[in-house]
């Protein structure tokens, strides 16, 4: 029940209860009515507007808080003016023809100063009138000017350019959005197969450029140490040339090397200085031994 016949059936109420009193008594029940019935409250986050029989809609809009209004005649129409979430799911199409399933959030609130124009034009379900038609057009205009790809890597652009061209359409009917953003962005079964085979192609090719760039590297080791093996010969063979006396040394680090791991072996061994490569005395006599052989 409307509330202008919710008042028309109290006064009626009143007025029926109070005949029998005679006209004191009628006075007195249409006192009281419009006592009662003479003020309204606005809540917070809320705006009013009034409704005359005579004049039709007001172009005054009220506040929070008490308010006067004449009774039977006028009554207050409330709208919410605090701001509330609009959820949309809508299938479009990019610019290379892909299907795109894209989610989109409004936090959207009447402007108050006209709400009179929005009552008058679009009723109090103004939201359910509006914000569908004008987020289905704004998201498919937007999203055809993208490809599939990009809507991925340029998703914050996107995101801009459709809060952009969103807030300027609702200005026309005089809504005002906070915010607008991408909840949710997928795509087809055909697209998803095919970027996963190419992140799969991707994979294998960067794992056949390892494995190349390894086998180099492996051969280029080997080709370093072959040179060093071949550098550290030569100058081992030069320093045995120059001196002697080098081969004897090396000789005692490696009977050195020797002794130290029999000592700490649990085992008891007997060598000779044969074994132990300490011969140092053959070794003097070879070298002193003139080139030709003789004594």
């Amino acid at each position: 029940m409307s509330d202008p016949e919710k008042h028309i059936k109290t006064m009626r109420t009143a007025l029926g209860r109070a005949r029998w009193g005679g006209p004191a008594a009628i006075l007195g029940a249409l006192g009281l009515y419009a006592a009662t019935h003479s003020f309204y409250s606005v809540e917070a986050g809320r705006r009013a507007v009034l409704f005359s029989r005579i004049g039709g809609l007001q172009n005054n809009v009220y506040s929070e808080g008490l308010h006067f209004r004449i009774p039977w005649l006028q009554w207050p129409i409330l709208f919410d003016i605090r701001t509330r979430p609009f959820n949309i799911k809508s299938p479009t199409g990019s610019k290379d023809l892909q299907t795109i399933n894209i989610a989109l959030r409004v936090l959207y609130r009447p402007h108050s100063a006209a709400i009179p124009v929005i009552c008058r034009q679009l009723g109090e379900q103004y939201d359910e009138r509006v914000l569908p038609s004008i987020t289905n057009e704004v998201l498919k205009s937007v999203v055809a000017k993208f490809n599939a790809s990009q809507l991925i890597t340029m998703r914050q652009e996107v995101s801009l350019l459709i809060a952009k061209e969103l807030k300027e359409r609702a200005k026309d009917f005089n809504l005002i959005l906070d915010d607008v953003s991408i909840t949710e962005l997928g795509f087809g079964k055909e697209y998803t197969h095919a970027v996963e085979a190419k992140q799969i192609a991707q994979q294998e090719a960067q794992r056949a450029q390892f494995v190349v760039e390894r086998a180099k590297q492996e051969r280029q080791e080997k080709v370093v140490r072959a040179e060093g093996e071949a550098k550290a010969a030569e100058l081992i063979g030069e320093s045995v040339r120059k001196n002697p006396g080098y081969l004897k040394l090396r000789r005692i680090r490696a009977a050195t090397a020797i002794s130290k791991v029999i000592a700490e072996s649990s085992n008891r061994a007997y060598l000779d200085s044969g074994t132990l490569l300490l011969n140092l005395n053959d070794l003097e006599d070879q070298f002193n031994k003139p080139p030709g052989g003789g004594k």
